[in-house]
């Protein structure tokens, strides 16, 4: 697919997806909410990819939700018959919460690699990658509650979970920004680079580090954190052993085990990608 506002690219096992419309910000217009979706597909369904970074172009990751959508919206979304105008709006709001919970369902890690602005909706899509890093200059916000809206596309939900509730409170009642010394020091980033050029060399050096592991212990690492995230202990570990049973096999372990031997890089199978359920026949 030809992207107009997203650039991607696959090497050494890793998709790296471009924010590319630095001009604009990287604000987030129509045509993004239809890109986005299919770049994520498109990951998913490539051979043997294990890491995902998203990282951006400019002086900002992005500036969030593109003003044309407010400043132009869907008629629907004002007029009409009120239920039939609420039911098109839910609708609507659980479509775009999908295209970031894309990112999370994803059985690769993702790393966003975040410099200047992240504002807004693009804070619901770092909120919903694994791991996040930023350049000093950086600084994130919850925009909508100065727009006058309530935030709704995840980093209220998603937030809580990577740093204090009582802190998500403050970001959202403000809409002040976050500094990149407080986000590290809150836990929201791993690490702070000095600019852009140090962040995307040490946030892909990360991405190769990932990528020379097991991606089925990689991937079932994710899977089963994202579980305990959303779960108790006791029903986590539970589940664990149910998972372990079923994909604790010795291959990956004998491969490593004999690179180490062998003082070799380890050669680990691909997992077997990803299509559609339905696919177009060839007769």
């Amino acid at each position: 697919m030809a992207y107009t506002t997203l650039q991607l690219e696959f090497n050494n096992h890793i998709a790296h997806l471009i924010l590319n419309r630095p001009t604009a910000l990287n604000s987030m217009n129509r045509a993004f909410w239809q890109e986005l979706p299919a770049a994520i597909q498109e990951v998913e369904q490539a051979d043997d990819l294990r890491v995902l970074v998203i990282s951006s172009t400019g002086k900002h990751f992005s500036a969030g939700m593109d003003l044309e959508v407010f400043s132009q919206p869907d008629p629907r979304m004002f007029g009409g018959e009120p239920s039939r105008r609420a039911e098109f709006m839910r609708r609507l709001v659980l479509e775009l919460q999908a295209c970031f919970t894309a990112l999370e369902d994803l059985r690769i890690p993702v790393l966003a690699a975040i410099q200047g602005g992240c504002i807004g909706g693009a804070l619901d899509l770092v909120a919903a990658c694994d791991s996040r890093y930023c350049t000093e200059d950086a600084f994130f916000t919850i925009k909508e509650t100065e727009l006058g809206i309530t935030a709704d596309l995840g980093s209220l939900q998603r937030l809580p979970k990577w740093i204090s509730p009582g802190l998500v409170r403050e970001l959202a009642y403000t809409a002040r920004h976050l500094s990149a010394t407080e986000a590290a020091a809150c836990g929201l980033v791993n690490r702070v680079f000095t600019d852009q050029t140090a962040l995307v060399a040490g946030v892909m050096e990360l991405a190769a580090q990932i990528a020379k592991h097991s991606p089925l212990a990689v991937a079932g690492s994710k899977a089963m954190l994202n579980y305990a995230r959303d779960h108790s202990v006791a029903e986590s570990l539970h589940y664990m052993a149910t998972w372990q049973a079923g994909m604790f096999q010795a291959a990956d372990l004998m491969e490593s085990i004999q690179a180490k031997q062998a003082k070799r890089a380890t050669q680990y199978a691909a997992l077997h990608q990803q299509t559609p359920i339905m696919t177009k026949s060839t007769d």
